[in-house]
């Protein structure tokens, strides 16, 4: 990994307690060993990621870098002295995908600008997994991250969503916190027709995994709660 410059190595992290192993390729364990530099969202977590991954490395020699919500982007911006100092650095998620509903776009954007090359990984996501359980449309599909957290003003949203899949048929996804599942479900309930599809998709490639797609008419009849699960939902025609 020898070059002029670093590069990003965009490195997924298991959705839950399930075993790396499960639901990562061997070359992102070989990979993980190489590396001295991580750019991370919380330390504790990631240490432990990387060690049921067999990195082996002494962590005090190990350079982490914190990046969250509160990160500034000047902060992001000196992340990547190293690499471009001609360290490889590998960006870790807390759960999945870097960089997808996750503030480490920021890093990948920042890279691009700098001319740093960038190294998508692959592993879990819980969109794209929940979409390829849903029996939805997956040509054309949004994304919406999280919803409103006013009850009226998610309502609206979601009521918004339903007439545009209506007429384009497309498949809409977004997520929630998960204390707040139960009122999502309320609300999902609340605003669509009970023809409109819902599937509700929980803890996804646990063994625990739920992946329920109903008609909103037949949802109401099941009084069902997620509970505080991650969980990704997805409405669609």
């Amino acid at each position: 990994m020898s070059s002029k410059t670093g590069s990003i190595f965009l490195i997924p992290s298991t959705l839950g307690d399930t075993p790396p192993e499960r639901v990562l390729p061997a070359y992102n364990f070989q990979l993980i060993q190489q590396l001295d530099v991580f750019i991370v969202e919380e330390l504790r977590t990631a240490r432990r990621f990387l060690r049921k991954c067999g990195y082996e490395k002494d962590f005090e020699t190990t350079t982490f870098h914190i990046l969250n919500e509160h990160t500034a982007e000047n902060d992001v911006f000196a992340f990547l002295e190293q690499v471009r100092a001609g360290m490889d650095t590998g960006l870790l998620s807390e759960a999945g995908c870097p960089a997808v509903a996750d503030p480490g776009s920021l890093v990948v954007k920042l890279a691009h600008e700098s001319g740093i090359r960038v190294v998508p990984l692959s592993g879990p996501s819980s969109i794209i997994m929940a979409l390829m359980g849903s029996g939805f449309n997956g040509q054309n599909f949004s994304f919406h991250g999280y919803l409103p957290v006013k009850a009226p003003d998610r309502i609206k949203k979601i009521r918004e969503i339903e007439r545009d899949l209506l007429k384009t048929g497309h498949t809409h996804i977004f997520i929630e916190a998960p204390y707040r599942n139960n009122h999502m479900i309320e609300s999902i309930l609340m605003a669509c027709g009970n023809d409109t599809l819902l599937c509700v998709a929980s803890n996804i490639s646990l063994s625990d995994e739920s992946i329920i797609t109903a008609p909103i008419g037949r949802w109401k009849k099941m009084n069902f709660q997620p509970g505080k699960k991650p969980t990704v939902f997805l409405l669609s025609r």
